[in-house]
């Protein structure tokens, strides 16, 4: 995805729309703190009247730089009352990801995601009980744990690419999300993997929860919609499946919804099978979204560039020499290259393109361009993810595919600062499956440039803008012709 494709005007009715609704949300109580005396100027604004006309004529992104441009790093657009300001760049990011909840949090943005998930998790809990549920899945997700399952899902990848031909043409956007079934129910849901019938149904019924993930159901989650009852069903017999498998367990196993089961409150108490469900809808979900999302464009970004392809393929060559055909924790970890590689297309084809919160507190910025500003409790903030990993002073080029962007000598990212990049979110919010995503994309692209040639035979994707995680849009053709490397 270039910068024109990423500046749809399509991206800019979405973006608006929910900022719109964001900012409506807060005309439901009354301000309460417009009393508030304020130490620091507040950023600049502007009215959001004034943005109508560019917005007819210019994408979104288009209409950020030039108040970017304008305004610099912080500015707020005054939503006729409500206000939600914009920071951009490292300099200014820090509290927006590092601030307790009781200062910044999501509030009550995601409320549309409670009958995707249910009353029992997430967002339809309170903020102790979401931590400690959020503290669960982190644990069941440690890189520690996940190396026992390398081999496993190395196994997975075989059998599946095994089924494929001498040469051919598929559409690996297909192939990659059906193989990402399988290695993710693998470390989630290891004895599920045996039965094919109900893994396939329990990826059938998240693709109709995950199409509530869209701006009519953000707007209206409750509205019985086509979409939100095909959801609302699919929630419920997702519930009843994974409510079966924590019941018929006879023994212990090595994954995931194990380690739910086995997790305890700080008081002692166990986790329900309620709870256990809907964190496992959650963690299947959100796992398969940013694994596909990235492999498909790590894939279409590297068959789109012959020098790093060469890269990757020529480090395969060394790590086989080293390990042999075999890999492994050990091996995995070597893959420098392919981790840029990966690394590189998230930072373009970020999962989340926009970050929101609600400041309950007021909290102060610097920019860099000198200036300090209080940032009023009351104000929603947003981070542009896709706007913010293309900054021109932070990336070279940051339009053009370059992982060696992150090799030593260059890291950009850690030059950057902090919070350069937040493709996985950052500080307190950072994405707990990031070690995840990485161990199944490296398996299922390690084992693909070893065995395969590869050719991109459609033209490259534009980013589906009216997904709320912008997937590669229709499918995304290949050839392949079998090779082994040595």
């Amino acid at each position: 995805m270039d910068w024109a494709a990423a500046s749809t005007t399509l991206f800019s009715v979405v973006l608006f729309s929910i900022v719109t609704v964001v900012a409506a949300k807060l005309l439901k109580a009354k301000n309460k703190f417009n009393n508030h005396v304020y130490t620091r100027p507040l950023p600049p604004v502007v009215n959001v009247l004034a943005l109508i006309p560019p917005l007819l004529n210019k994408s979104l992104q288009a209409t950020i730089q030039d108040l970017y441009t304008k305004f610099g790093s912080v500015f707020t657009i005054n939503f006729l009352g409500p206000k939600v300001t914009l920071l951009i760049g490292p300099e200014v990011s820090a509290h927006f990801f590092q601030g307790l909840d009781s200062e910044i949090s999501w509030g009550n943005l995601l409320e549309f995601t409670i009958p995707m998930y249910g009353q029992e998790v997430g967002y339809g809990v309170d903020t102790a009980t979401r931590n400690e549920h959020s503290n669960f899945i982190i644990q069941a997700l440690q890189p520690s744990k996940l190396r026992s399952h390398v081999d496993p899902i190395f196994q997975e990848v075989e059998a599946y690419f095994a089924k494929w031909g001498q040469d051919g043409t598929v559409d690996l956007k297909h192939e990659l999300e059906q193989v990402l079934m399988l290695t993710s129910s693998r470390c989630l849901l290891a004895d599920v993997v045996r039965h094919q019938m109900i893994l396939t149904e329990i990826y059938s019924l998240l693709h109709e929860l995950e199409n509530g993930a869209n701006i009519i159901s953000f707007l209206f989650p409750y509205i019985p919609t086509p979409t939100n009852r095909r959801r609302d069903k699919a929630h419920i017999k997702l519930k009843e499946i994974f409510s079966a498998a924590v019941r018929s367990r006879s023994q212990a196993q090595e994954d995931a919804l194990q380690r739910l089961i086995d997790s305890k409150y700080k008081d002692g108490r166990p986790t329900t099978i309620a709870e256990i469900s809907g964190m496992m809808i959650i963690l299947i979900s959100t796992s398969r979204h940013t694994s596909s999302h990235t492999s498909i464009w790590t894939g279409a970004r590297l068959l789109s560039n012959t020098k790093f392809l060469k890269a990757a393929v020529e480090e395969q060559k060394h790590i086989i020499c080293k390990y042999g055909n075999q890999i492994d924790h050990h091996a995995l970890s070597e893959m420098d290259t392919l981790h840029n590689c990966i690394k590189e297309a998230l930072r373009m084809h970020p999962a989340g393109p926009v970050l929101f919160r609600k400041a309950h507190k007021t909290f102060n910025v610097h920019t860099k361009e000198g200036n300090e500003y209080d940032i009023p409790g009351g104000h929603n903030v947003i981070i542009p993810t896709v706007f913010n990993s293309k900054l021109p002073y932070i990336y070279k080029d940051p339009r053009v595919y370059d992982p060696d962007r992150f090799s030593p000598g260059r890291q950009e990212d850690k030059v950057g600062g902090k919070f350069s990049y937040t493709s996985f979110g950052g500080g307190r919010h950072i994405c707990p499956g990031m070690a995840f995503a990485y161990l199944q994309i490296k398996l299922i692209w390690s084992h693909l440039l070893r065995n395969f040639e590869l050719e991109l035979m459609s033209s490259f994707p534009k980013a589906d803008w009216s997904k709320i995680t912008p997937a590669p849009k229709g499918k995304v053709m290949i050839s392949y012709k079998r090779r082994q490397l040595h």
